[in-house]
């Protein structure tokens, strides 16, 4: 998925890649274990999991996959362009974008009506 970033999120990714000395050919997120060249999807599961917990939410609410997705629905309701989400998810298929957003069929007829030939 292609997202953007805001600029105290850019600052903040700058002074990481200083900090830790990273190259560009390096991982974001490097592993500190020696099976993987980059932190696991687990360990980045157990990451946000913390965060959350310490933000004072409950963990059990919140999960990487549903941040993106919370990201792809508030476009589509913002936009109802179902094409600008497709292309973001990395979607080959509309169908896959429609089941992922868990558009209803009442809402995507009244978007169709919407657009004339």
């Amino acid at each position: 998925m292609q997202f953007e970033l805001t600029e105290p999120t850019r600052t903040a990714v700058a002074a990481w890649i200083a900090k830790a000395g990273l190259k560009s050919e390096d991982f974001l997120f490097p592993s500190r274990g020696h099976d993987s060249p980059h932190v696991s999807t687990r360990q980045y599961a157990r990451i946000v999991e913390h965060w959350v917990a310490a933000a004072g939410l409950d963990p059990s609410a919140y999960g990487t996959h549903s941040m993106r997705r919370t990201k792809a629905t508030l476009i589509y309701k913002r936009t109802k362009n179902l094409g600008a989400v497709q292309l973001l998810l990395g979607h080959s298929k509309l169908e896959s974008t429609v089941r992922y957003l868990g558009i209803e069929v009442d809402d995507a007829l009244e978007i169709s009506e919407q657009i004339e030939i």
